[in-house]
């Protein structure tokens, strides 16, 4: 595999596992609680839940990635299906930090979470782009 392509996987890989782990004490941090009406004991659970989720998502999707790209294991095909996976999960993140922005609190909170996420996506999208479009690898049937 692509030396580059490599590169930028294991890049996007941390970032998406730094991510994933910071994610699970974000409430805890941000004190997220403390905006919900505490009678909504139902919305705690359901916002906890669905934090773990995608913390533990991106910690998956992370690790995984660098696992298939590092340990030279993976079929072609495999890394086209995983990365096209993560490249559209952070795709996803960046579209929602362009459409509806956030840390707008803080002055350049916004635009750092902006290029970060922007960032990781190439991290992936690039890759991706190199292994589909390598014409001497075929694609087992």
């Amino acid at each position: 595999m692509n030396l580059l392509a490599k590169i930028f996987v294991i890049i996007g890989s941390i970032s998406s596992i730094g991510f994933g782990l910071w994610h699970f004490f974000v409430p805890k941090v941000w004190n997220w609680y403390s905006f919900i009406d505490p009678k909504a004991s139902e919305l705690v659970i359901a916002v906890r839940a669905i934090n773990v989720f995608f913390s533990l998502a991106l910690v998956l999707f992370g690790v995984i990635n660098f696992l298939f790209i590092y340990a030279d294991h993976a079929n072609r095909y495999s890394i086209i299906v995983l990365l096209s996976a993560t490249t559209i999960l952070w795709l996803t993140r960046l579209s929602f930090q362009l459409i509806y922005p956030q840390g707008s609190l803080y002055p350049g909170l916004q635009y750092g979470m902006l290029v970060a996420f922007a960032m990781i996506t190439l991290c992936y999208l690039i890759p991706l782009l190199i292994i589909w479009l390598q014409k001497d690898a075929v694609l087992p049937v």
